[in-house]
């Protein structure tokens, strides 16, 4: 079977994986009493699967799905304010078709990249908890293994970061993730033929209020990316 045929195989697991009973229940929760002004929408309130092209030589890893982001729209990072940072970047940097995503049927397409979280349900106060990063670290590794031409792979915040490496230091491909220190707009060779890893600062609502990422941060970001994925 064909890599994309295996990773629409893997979206719908995704979605119909119940293995954290506690984030099923809340993003559920959050899905039937709804944020008023979203009183009138049918949320999506289920695992929210990956989202991109099946050729991406650029990997996008997020924390998890906002809940009344990803978790309302079914769309990883679309229609809340993180993705509006996010998508407008993409665009920018010529990897979205639009640079703004609203809804998972908005026409929004990416090209030669692939968004994916390290965590696939919508957890309470956006923290997930060691055991459910532990169910859902296998979806992204094998997104990794399908994801056949990737070159790049940019980790939104420390914890993405920080699970990329862990599946690394894991698969025996490096010693330690102490010897690559997080920051923003830094890249990480982490050995021949794996992708090129970036590090950014997640574009969170408390990042993007105080000022600590801006959009010409983020920009600068994917930028690289392309130029790196040109390659």
């Amino acid at each position: 079977m064909a890599a994309p045929d295996r990773l629409e195989i893997l979206k719908k697991e995704v979605v119909a994986c119940e293995l954290c009973p506690r984030l099923r229940e809340y993003s559920a929760r959050v899905a039937e009493v709804k944020r008023r002004a979203f009183r009138g929408q049918q949320y999506w309130g289920r695992p929210v699967p990956p989202f991109g092209d099946a050729r991406a030589r650029l990997l996008v890893i997020g924390l998890a799905p906002a809940a009344h982001g990803g978790n309302r729209t079914g769309r990883v990072f679309t229609g809340d304010r993180s993705g509006d940072f996010l998508f407008r970047a993409l665009y920018e940097a010529g990897f979205a078709s639009q640079p703004q995503s609203v809804s998972r049927d908005d026409g929004m397409k990416l090209k030669g990249a692939y968004i994916t979280a390290a965590v696939r349900c919508a957890p309470p106060d956006n923290k997930p908890r060691p055991d459910e990063f532990r169910n859902c670290r296998p979806y992204l590794e094998r997104e990794l293994d399908l994801l056949k031409h990737l070159k790049v792979v940019v980790a939104l915040g420390r914890i993405a970061f920080d699970a990329y490496l862990g599946i690394l230091r894991d698969q025996g491909a490096i010693r330690s993730r102490a010897a690559f220190a997080f920051g923003h707009d830094r890249e990480h060779r982490t050995g021949p033929g794996l992708p090129v890893l970036i590090s950014s600062y997640h574009p969170s609502q408390q990042n993007t209020s105080t000022g600590k990422l801006t959009a010409e941060m983020l920009r600068a970001v994917f930028e690289r990316a392309r130029r790196l994925a040109d390659v």
